[in-house]
């Protein structure tokens, strides 16, 4: 799971989901689709392992 970043709410509901409807009706739908893709990459470029790998010898 990726950790939100204190400039994350305006994408995020408070259960964590986020938003695929722009916050301001004059907001292009559009365009906020693009942002919203862009802040999930973020998620994915900034996430860390789950797991440590442990070489077995």
């Amino acid at each position: 799971m990726s950790s939100l970043r204190p400039s994350d709410e305006k994408f995020h509901y408070s259960d964590g989901s986020h938003k695929w409807i722009p916050p301001e009706p004059d907001c292009d739908q559009k365009v906020w689709d693009e942002q919203v893709r862009q802040h999930k990459q973020g998620h994915l470029t900034n996430e860390q392992p789950k797991v440590r790998i442990q070489r077995l010898v």
